[in-house]
């Protein structure tokens, strides 16, 4: 039993923060008037709390950041929802493990049915592995296994090769494919502007810009909003 909510990113061009996703974020925590934020994918935790109170006060929630609590693992067993911001996914992962919060969470929203809310980094720990993240590996974590709460991959943040760029570093897709050389499990590429929502077993794509589906051995295939 999961409920899931999986952006690509908090911010696009054009809307504050979180607010192109608002009406997703108040369906999933809808009836939770308390959410549990996690903040860890940022050093300056304090003023991700106030960025992210101040988002969720629109939708009537309030959040309550796990940095501020006594008991972290408490925080977590008493949670009525969660939601898990992005920053640097290295350094949530490390700080999830340093602090035995991997089970916890998983127990959560598995067990007890927490609905999930994860954006950028918070999305890639959702995976089995962050192995598919962009970020760079600021620090180590002792693995990189993550919550698995999703069954494939995801590549947030997902953008298209541009046909007449100069740059001659690697693609998004050439990193992808090149992930694919080591590994079988797909990798959904989203972007910025879609999120993807899970109840169960029922999975579907929302938003605007769509997302890439890469599977070992296959081309690419575009995967418009809804169910897939």
């Amino acid at each position: 039993m999961s409920k899931l909510l999986l952006i690509s990113s908090s911010r696009v061009h054009g809307s504050e923060f979180l607010e192109h996703c608002r009406s997703g974020i108040a369906e999933h925590f809808k009836g939770i008037k308390r959410v549990l934020f996690i903040p860890y994918a940022l050093a300056d935790q304090d003023r991700y709390r106030d960025l992210v109170a101040e988002a969720f006060s629109v939708m009537d929630i309030t959040i309550e950041s796990i940095h501020d609590a006594d008991d972290p693992i408490q925080a977590v067993d008493n949670a009525a929802g969660i939601f898990v911001g992005g920053g640097n996914t290295f350094r949530l992962l490390k700080t999830l493990y340093d602090l035995a919060l991997m089970d916890p969470i998983r127990n959560a929203v598995q067990r007890r049915g927490v609905p999930y809310m994860g954006s950028s980094a918070g999305t890639n720990i959702a995976c089995p592995t962050i192995r598919t993240t962009n970020d760079m590996p600021i620090v180590e974590p002792p693995s990189f296994e993550s919550l698995g709460l999703f069954p494939w991959q995801i590549n947030p943040h997902f953008i298209d090769a541009d046909p007449n760029s100069t740059h001659k570093g690697e693609t998004r897709e050439q990193r992808i494919a090149e992930f694919h050389e080591e590994n079988e499990i797909p990798v959904l590429g989203i972007r910025e502007g879609s999120w993807i929502v899970v109840n169960d077993q029922q999975r579907s794509l929302q938003g605007t810009t769509g997302m890439k589906m890469f599977r070992r051995g296959q081309k690419p295939t575009e995967v418009a909003a809804g169910p897939f």
